[in-house]
This record gives structure tokens, sequence and C-alpha cells, in this order.
């Protein structure tokens, strides 16, 4: 039986303190957390854009292989911390070094990883047996890793001009892209990102890493501070183990991952309002989401369709629930291909089948109450005193406490582990 416990959401979370380009000078603090958000946002864009003349199961085979694959890379990097990148492919350059290294990294992931099941524990364990291989979910995600990693070089560039090492890293992102430029869009995001060229997809592929500068309690003392980029990418991947956790299909585990990646992609064009201010007065959300759609479309959705790319604008949309009414409701598309809303009944019993294209409501909600939990329970546990942490944590014990997802997991107990 696969179950989350509360060192596994803590473990996901320690990417928000692991600070990235430590040795060179930064204008902003850049962390693992949000490289691993916008390297897995450009996952998603490949992979929809790459799978279109696959059938049905193999499109989901592969998604599964990039998400999965994704996760397991970021435990790895959780454990191995401050190994600098050219000294890590160098350790990986040599198999008897490598082997020792991951042996350890599973050893240290064991105990926190291990209840996700025997199934989920030897993919893990498989994926590190062999370190480099030519299939597409791995071409895709290096290709993403790159993209990731040059964008954050481009906001570093400028501020290190005696740096020695600087030709030879952006020569390792050029390089790199261009050893995967026969995947569809890579030539264009390496083109916006390098050669300043505006193209829709490097339009859409920069909007997604600024949501990296919103910082969210933004009026409340945290440390860790964390972004709307990390947030989302820790909803997602709960998301997925909590997806697993049910017993969730294929499909409905998929769009699970990629609809938390995305679901405060809108707040680049509002900020992040919280809670409640949106509650304190009438109708303000409603408001505030129609302005979200009309923005989407303007600097989103329209800019994708007018440069050929009507297929991601369409499938952004469902993950967002703009058909639906809310990222947070359970939906299905029907026979026509249109989405719909379902009771989270239907979803976790007739609709839970990969025709459906079932994608969660309730669950994502739940998951993303938990990662601004794990935020304002870290910061308390690291000495800062505000009344807003205290309420927000107290508010999110007490509205969880008899919450049960679908039978099998128990949020009120997992909350409850949190002293």
């Amino acid at each position: 039986m696969v179950s989350v416990r509360k060192s596994l959401l803590q473990l996901l979370f320690a990417g928000s303190f692991m600070k990235r380009w430590n040795d060179k000078h930064r204008g902003m603090e850049l962390v693992e957390i949000d490289k691993q958000a916008h390297k897995m946002m450009v996952a998603w864009m490949l992979y929809e854009l790459n799978s279109t003349h696959l059938s049905e199961p193999e499109r989901l085979a592969l998604g599964l292989d990039i998400v999965e694959g994704g996760l397991f890379e970021y435990l790895y990097r959780l454990v191995i911390t401050d190994i600098k990148p050219p000294v890590f492919y160098k350790i990986k350059a040599k198999p008897e070094h490598y082997r020792k290294l991951t042996a350890w990294v599973l050893e240290q992931l064991e105990p926190r990883v291990r209840e996700l099941g025997e199934d989920f524990w030897s993919r893990l364990t498989t994926y590190f047996a062999v370190p480099e291989s030519d299939v597409p979910a791995r071409r895709i995600l290096d290709a993403a890793h790159l993209y990731a990693s040059g964008w954050e070089y481009s906001l570093i560039k400028r501020d290190n001009p005696w740096d020695d090492e600087l030709l030879e890293i952006e020569s390792s992102f050029t390089d790199g892209l261009a050893r995967f430029a026969d995947l569809h869009g890579v030539k264009e995001l390496a083109a916006g990102l390098f050669e300043g060229q505006k193209t829709p997809l490097g339009h859409f592929g920069r909007l997604l890493g600024q949501l990296r500068f919103q910082t969210r309690w933004s009026q409340t003392p945290r440390i860790p501070e964390t972004s709307v980029l990390g947030h989302m990418f820790l909803v997602a991947a709960y998301g997925y183990f909590f997806s697993l956790a049910v017993d969730a299909c294929p499909a409905r585990r998929l769009n699970n991952f990629f609809a938390g990646l995305v679901h405060d992609m809108p707040e680049l064009l509002t900020r992040d309002i919280i809670s409640p201010v949106k509650q304190s007065v009438v109708q303000l959300g409603g408001m505030i989401k129609e302005y979200e759609r009309e923005e989407l479309e303007r600097r989103v959705f329209s800019v994708l369709k007018r440069g050929g790319y009507a297929g991601l604008a369409d499938r952004l949309a469902y993950l967002l629930g703009i058909e639906v009414g809310s990222e947070f409701y359970e939906s299905v598309r029907d026979e026509g291909g249109r989405a719909r809303r379902v009771t989270s009944e239907e979803l976790g019993g007739a609709c839970n089948l990969d025709a459906f294209d079932p994608k969660d409501g309730e669950l994502l909600k739940v998951c993303d109450s938990l990662a601004a939990f794990i935020e304002a329970y870290t910061a308390l546990r690291n000495g800062i005193t505000s009344d807003q942490l205290q309420q927000a944590v107290w508010r999110l014990r007490n509205k969880y406490a008899a919450t049960t997802l679908f039978g099998r997991v128990h949020v009120g107990a997992l909350l409850a582990d949190f002293d």
C-alpha cells in the first residue's frame, strides 16, 4: 500500500533551502526547487509537442516516464546537494564512482521514499542503474534542464563580467541544446534564450521563469522565502504522490502532476493575492478570476495560437480548468473532447479510466494547502514569530482534521504528525 509521510513532504520542500550558483555574484537568490519547476514546465511543453504522433498508451507511458524521471532526478539532487555540476559529471563518467555515489544516495532516500510502494521504489532504483540512456523521456528532461539552467545563467551573466568560466558555461548550454535540435520546440526555445529572437515558445518559457520573481507571503517574514514557481512544483510533486496513494489511473496521475505544476500560473498576471484578501470583499474573487482569464487569453493563449501552438494552448486551458470554472474542480473529457465537471465519487469510481482524461480538483486543493502549511510550519520552526503564520497553521490543521481522500489518505492524520 502506498503511503505519503511527513518526512517525504519535508524532503521535497528542502529544495527551497538549496542555493544555486552560489559561487557566482547574484542579484537574487536562486534555489533548486525553482529551477526544478521551470525545468518540468519546459519538459511538459516538449512532451506535448513531441508526442502527437504516438498512440494514446504510448503518450501516457512517455508522460509518466518524464514526470517520474524528473522527480527521481530531484530527489537525487536533494541528497548530493552542493556537488558542483562539472564535478558530478566527472563522477558519472566513471561507472564505479557513480555506482558508489548512487548506492549512498539510495541509502539516504529509502527511509523516506520506500513507503510510496515497491513498484515506485523499483522504478527509482532502475532509473539510476543506467545513468545515461538515449530514450525520449531522458532526452526531453535533459533539454528542459539545459534550458532552465541557461535561463538562470542569463540572470547572472551581466553581474559576473570578470568570471573566466562564463564563456565555457554558456557554451555548455548552447552546445547542449544543439544536441536536442531534433526535438520539436528546442530550436525556438534556444533562439529565444540565447539569440534574443522573439518566438512564441520563447515568450512562454520566459513568462514561466518569471514566476520565480514573485514571492509568496510577501508581507510576512519567513525562512526560507518561497516563490510562486517553487510552490507550484511542490504542489505538483505532492499531487503525484497522492495520486499514487489513491490508486489514480495513469492519465489522472499525469494530469494531476502537470495541473499542479501550472495551477498558479495566472498569478504571473495578478500577483499572489492571498485568500483572506480575495474573500474580504464580496465578488472580489470572481473579479480576479475574470481578469486572470482575460490576461491569459491576451498574453498566453493568443500568442501560442498565433504561433501555431493551438494544441498546447488548449491543453494548458484544460489543466487550468478554464472550461469548468476552476483548477480545483474534478473534471473529465466527454466523447466530443469537451471538459465537464464530475463529482469526486465519479472520479474515484467510473471515471478513473485513461479514456476520460480525468483530473482531480479537491486532491490538488489539499496539496496546495499542504504546501502552504509546510511553508508556514517551517518558518515557525526556524524561529520566525508571526501571527499570520500561526493562524495559517491552525486554520489548515482544523480545516483538514477530518478530511480523507477517496478513503485512502487521511489528511488530518498526516498533519497531526507535525508537532
